[in-house]
């Protein structure tokens, strides 16, 4: 596929940092639009206290609102990148699949990871990215994420 006549949306939650660094890899790469998903409540930066709030988000499907949840309107291929929190995306990551129509667009997902892999973070989204061509996801360690890696991701991708 030709990126250039696409236009590419890189929309990312980040905790830690890791996966802010590894979606403005993908940016470097693609000169897609960056798009931080920021939640009107930050989550607290104790690791501890954000996996107790991480469990019960999951356990209740929380939406958290966030500041801007975006618009995928204008966009053909969209990047998503979240933490792995309990064995899934971030609960913001929910909050912005739900809120923005997917239909027809191709959507790459990413994650960083503590240990556990993606787990079920890919098939999750792209039970919410409804209508969505979901691509296999790129997956890297805390802040293991490298260019040249992520770049043999996006040509595989064939966009």
């Amino acid at each position: 596929g030709n990126m250039s006549d696409k236009k590419i949306l890189i929309a990312y939650y980040s905790h830690s940092g890791n996966t802010k660094a590894a979606a403005e890899k993908i940016k470097s790469l693609t000169d897609g639009d960056l798009f931080e998903l920021k939640p009107v409540n930050d989550y607290p930066q104790d690791y501890n206290t954000v996996v107790n709030q991480a469990k019960l988000e999951k356990q209740n499907d929380v939406r958290p609102e966030l500041v801007n949840v975006g618009n995928t309107a204008e966009y053909d291929v969209v990047f998503i990148g979240t933490p792995v929190w309990w064995y899934t995306m971030a609960s913001p990551v929910k909050t912005f699949l739900s809120a923005n129509n997917f239909e027809g667009k191709i959507v790459a997902p990413f994650c960083t990871h503590g240990g556990g892999g993606a787990s079920s973070t890919y098939t999750d989204i792209k039970n919410l990215a409804q209508g969505a061509e979901v691509k296999e996801g790129y997956t890297s360690y805390e802040n293991s994420a490298n260019i040249e890696e992520i770049g043999k991701w996006i040509n595989s991708l064939n966009l």
